[in-house]
């Protein structure tokens, strides 16, 4: 198939649009993994995205008359990192010292975290607007020397972003943490069966503080690599996406490879839903706008009543853990 004719010009353009959806899908959802891995139910990666995504759009909004390009874009990232880690800790508290129910903690977060962004937004910014408005001066073009390589380079090193590629790299660290070292067998053996990891010497409240402060980070990340592809303004929201990267996450099984898997196939809805009209094929078809962007939460209902009697949480997962109980 030539590169510039026929249905080849179209898939580059849906691949290119998939990876802005999949990759903060990703990264949130294997933040996920690793609190739910750990023992502890973190349904407050909504609300972290939102802190995470504010924050460092907020600093890029501060220091883009002075910085920009993958600069600005790491320095924002680490920020986003940052907030998400520190707006995790009452939730840890809550859930690991106080063993308060984890479904209350995480929602209450989720509910004061777009209050916390618009607050603070219109406390700092002129005029006092809660959206907070930035220039995109991270989108890379073309990679040097691989957005020359053939098919593979218009796919991945074309019109991408830094944050494509951190994703892929968070992705590996996770599989590689999560099943070759010491501290993800440890983390596993929280999840399951926190009582034995115990009687061998493990400390379960320290490994759980860091399951779900490693998840706070990546949601964090998440928020920002969603909403830098996408808009060039934030305005307290990230749609959703924390709740389908649950969705990626039950579906993915909680493992690394298949939650991977997931997040392209719910990515892959998502384009469908926002760039179908740049397809000629959906395009003409007589079907209304309206179907095409159900098409992400239908297939999220769909994916979850197809595998909810196959699906397997860590045994562990969401019980508070009492060390005089042993």
């Amino acid at each position: 198939m030539s590169e510039s004719t026929g249905a080849w010009p179209i898939i580059v353009f849906l691949i290119q649009q998939m990876w802005y959806f999949s990759i903060p899908l990703l990264i949130v959802a294997l933040g996920g993994m690793f609190s739910e891995r750990s023992g502890v139910v973190n349904i407050a990666l909504e609300g972290i995205m939102v802190i995470g995504a504010f924050t460092s759009l907020f600093l890029i909004n501060r220091l883009q008359d002075t910085m920009s390009g993958q600069g600005l874009l790491c320095l924002a990232l680490l920020a986003a990192a940052v907030s998400g880690t520190l707006f995790t800790l009452p939730h840890a508290y809550a859930s690991i010292n106080l063993r308060s129910d984890q479904t209350i903690s995480g929602t209450a977060l989720n509910m004061a975290a777009p209050a916390i962004a618009i607050y603070v937004a219109r406390t700092f910014q002129e005029n006092h607007v809660q959206q907070v408005m930035f220039r995109n001066t991270f989108r890379l073009a073309s990679a040097p020397i691989l957005g020359d390589i053939p098919f593979v380079g218009p796919l991945l090193f074309r019109n991408a972003y830094l944050t494509t590629y951190i994703g892929f790299a968070i992705l590996i660290v996770s599989y590689i943490v999560l099943y070759k070292t010491r501290f993800g067998l440890r983390l596993r053996a929280c999840g399951e069966h926190p009582q034995a990891a115990d009687s061998v010497g493990v400390n379960v409240y320290r490994t759980r503080y860091a399951g779900v402060l490693i998840s706070g980070a990546l949601a964090g990340i998440g928020g920002l690599v969603f909403v830098i592809p996408t808009s060039t303004d934030f305005n307290a929201t990230v749609s959703g996406y924390g709740f389908l990267a649950l969705a990626v996450l039950i579906f993915g099984q909680w493992r690394p490879l298949r939650i991977f898997l997931a997040a392209l196939f719910f990515g892959l809805m998502k384009t469908i839903a926002s760039a179908y009209s740049g397809v000629p094929a959906l395009k003409t078809l007589p079907i209304p706008s309206d179907i095409y962007k159900m098409a992400p939460y239908a297939a999220t209902l769909a994916a979850l009543a197809l595998t909810s009697k196959r699906s397997q949480a860590p045994r562990a997962s969401g019980e508070p853990y009492d060390q005089g109980s042993r």
